[in-house]
């Protein structure tokens, strides 16, 4: 069974997690926010192992290892931009079920994943949040080996947004 949990904080010090999900863009660059402090965390070695796997395609995932980061591996997911990459349900939704698909591809048992494609991509935070929880619930019930996937939010109100919406869809088993 898979735990899901939110919580405030900084993604890049996970310390008991396998694995870390970047909000990546297209060219696996570093750039602002989850994708920049990623990069600064893990160290040089980060941007060029991901130089080889760009471009990548909105809801497209790919994995690195995380060098000088806590963890094992940082998946790679490619947002939508909000009201430009369409269907931007289904390219969200591809993006979380992606990385879990990855994760279980290389037996990890933890992930932590950013609010996907709500910073800079424009994404609306309820609307992302109600995707991201609901595809991760549902793919995480086809996991054999993932039995963790935290959500790392940076602010107390998308944390708030975030365990109300799993609240709501875990008492609706």
């Amino acid at each position: 069974m898979l735990k899901i949990e939110c919580l405030q904080g900084d993604i890049t010090r996970q310390t008991d997690l396998a694995a870390v999900v970047n909000a990546a863009n297209a060219q696996l660059r570093p750039g602002g926010g989850v994708a920049g402090a990623l990069h600064r965390a893990a160290g040089p070695e980060l941007d060029a192992a991901c130089r080889p796997l760009a471009p990548i395609q909105p809801g497209q995932a790919v994995i690195t290892p995380a060098f000088a980061l806590p963890n094992r591996h940082v998946i790679h997911c490619l947002g939508p931009v909000y009201g430009v990459d369409e269907p931007s349900d289904e390219l969200l939704a591809a993006c979380y079920r992606n990385a879990m698909e990855l994760a279980e591809a290389h037996r990890l048992a933890s992930l932590a994943f950013p609010a996907l494609s709500t910073g800079a991509f424009g994404y609306p935070m309820a609307e992302a949040a109600r995707i991201a929880l609901s595809t991760v619930r549902e793919s995480g019930r086809h996991c054999e080996h993932l039995g963790l996937v935290r959500f790392v939010l940076f602010d107390a109100a998308a944390t708030e947004l975030h365990q109300e919406v799993l609240d709501t869809l875990q008492a609706g088993k």
